[in-house]
């Protein structure tokens, strides 16, 4: 007699003896309502950058769009009230047309196309040789690399300007015995001034951001190159360097934009090089135009000197982008 399939029991209401209910679907409006809760949840952790980003950054970029396009009227012999004007492209064709300002763009970039390469190549050099295994006393180097970029901006302009002084000046004198006659405050030499002071102030800070790209990196990579013999610099040129790529790129735009807001040096360095014009750098003319109570020339100058370093910088990102798509 073969057994009998065991059924499972149903259970009822015990008080009707209706049918089982169905199991009730758990989609309904309150779960709904928690879902849409949770996607809100994001927004609300950066609604406070979103306002402080607003605020500080295109509120102020808005506002300077928006005093570029008027200018300030005077009638009559100037006893009225003067009132602004709208005059739409004005002021950005007469900044354009202002042979000062203009140098002062191409001798920036003029300046960034030399020392850029150099400080962010001296950087990768002194990171490569930090990452190195048998470099010696690696915490003091590196402290000692770091340490102008730790002091102030100003108080590194004071000590170099009197380093360039041509009466005082150590380093010209030292030139002079060796026959070597060379006046750093000369028109000629002052880029490369302010370029060396840059370098010297900025070098320490790119070398920690490479020097951190490379501790991340995986040791196995490494490992497995030494053991195919490939050591030393060739280590570091097809191994390292290729694998901090990022942090190259990102040094290279960060220091593009810093040197598009040239100020500080320059302007420190006319204390001892009075033939630094006032307007030297794009910053400097802007701030020309503020102390003469030109705000609307000063905003349209800011205007294009963002506009210059939103070019500079997106353009050597595609480039860079394209040529590793290439590659």
């Amino acid at each position: 007699m073969s057994p009998s399939p065991v059924v499972a029991p149903v259970r009822s209401n015990e008080r009707t003896g209706d049918a089982p209910e169905p199991p009730r679907s758990t989609d309904g409006p309150a779960r709904r309502t928690r879902t849409d809760g949770r996607r809100w949840t994001p927004l609300g952790f950066l609604l406070p950058f979103g306002t402080l980003f607003a605020v500080t950054f295109v509120a102020p970029i808005c506002y300077a769009l928006y005093e570029s396009l008027y200018k300030v009227r005077r009638s009559g012999l100037g006893l009225a009230p003067p009132s602004e004007v709208f005059t739409g492209l004005t002021n950005y064709t007469d900044a354009l047309a202002d042979h000062a300002f203009t140098s002062s763009i191409v001798r920036v970039v003029l300046i960034g196309v030399v020392q850029v390469p150099l400080m962010l190549g001296l950087a990768l050099v002194l990171a490569l040789a930090l990452d190195a295994r048998r470099t010696p006393a690696k915490r003091f180097f590196r402290l000692a690399f770091f340490l102008p970029y730790a002091i102030p901006g100003v108080i590194g302009g004071l000590m170099w300007s009197f380093l360039y002084q041509p009466d005082v000046s150590p380093i010209a004198d030292a030139l002079g015995h060796l026959g070597l006659d060379v006046d750093f405050t000369s028109d000629g030499m002052l880029p490369w001034s302010v370029g060396n002071m840059l370098t010297w102030g900025w070098t320490g800070y790119n070398m920690i951001v490479i020097h951190s790209a490379l501790k991340a990196l995986p040791g196995e990579y490494a490992e497995a190159a030494e053991l195919d013999g490939c050591t030393g610099w060739r280590l570091a040129w097809h191994i390292k360097i290729p694998m901090v790529r990022p942090a190259l790129v990102m040094t290279t735009v960060f220091s593009i934009i810093g040197m598009a807001q040239l100020y500080n040096e320059p302007v420190i360095m006319k204390a001892v090089a009075p033939n630094l014009a006032s307007d030297w750098t794009p910053i400097m003319a802007a701030q020309n135009e503020v102390a003469a109570n030109n705000y609307h020339a000063a905003a349209t100058r800011s205007v294009i000197l963002a506009l210059v370093i939103f070019v500079l910088s997106f353009g050597f990102m595609r480039f860079v982008n394209k040529r590793g798509g290439a590659q």
